[in-house]
């Protein structure tokens, strides 16, 4: 479980249990997604390696840390787009792809419509999803992101279900998980419970 970070950070914790409740309207759920993205950033980017830069402040001139560089950010469409505005707040620089994904409801197997990238090659990416269900879309999702030969990949996510941990991990165990929460199960079509509903339409206010 080495690969796996929950972020219990209280503020995290109570801003999802408003994205919990199944009263909470579009418009609320989300900027209590975007805050919470913010907060989520702020922990998958806690090791990004530092520079030191000589620049001149005010009163002198100093050493100063920098980012080597800025991740790049691979949002999973559609849901992952909530998650995506929170992040680039905290790290403006990132450059950002798309990966379009759905879910084939009879199977559960994720089907590609969009793949649009900017160069990954020995590049940090972070992937960004508020669900890990059953892992099908994530997994795919990075089968395709490895064909560019990034270097490390991080994947950032609200809720995890333990199926999708264990299919993601066998499937990329040099993957490591941020969420902010492990919830119980999933349910018989494949939705995590408690969680909170389709993560898509509480954004867009969809059914």
């Amino acid at each position: 479980m080495s690969q796996i970070h929950v972020i219990s950070h209280p503020l995290v914790q109570h801003k999802l249990t408003q994205m919990r409740r199944v009263d909470t309207p579009s418009e609320r759920f989300r900027q209590l997604l975007t805050e919470t993205s913010l907060l989520l950033t702020y922990e998958v980017t806690s090791d990004l390696p530092l520079v030191s830069s000589k620049i001149t402040t005010p009163l002198t001139d100093m050493d100063a840390p920098e980012l080597v560089n800025h991740p790049v950010v691979i949002s999973i469409l559609r849901a992952g787009n909530g998650l995506l505005d929170g992040v680039l707040q905290v790290v403006p620089g990132a450059r950002v792809g798309h990966v379009g994904l759905y879910r084939d409801h009879d199977t559960l197997e994720a089907v590609e419509y969009y793949c649009k990238f900017p160069p990954l090659e020995n590049q940090t990416v972070i992937v960004v999803d508020p669900m890990l269900a059953t892992g099908n879309s994530a997994s795919a999702a990075l089968d395709r992101i490895k064909e560019e030969n990034p270097g490390e990949i991080r994947f950032l996510c609200l809720l995890a279900a333990p199926e999708g941990i264990e299919s993601l991990q066998s499937a990329h165990p040099d993957v490591a998980i941020w969420t902010a929460s492990i919830d119980e199960r999933l349910n018989e079509v494949g939705y995590i419970v408690p969680g909170l509903g389709d993560a898509g339409d509480r954004i867009f206010g969809t059914t």
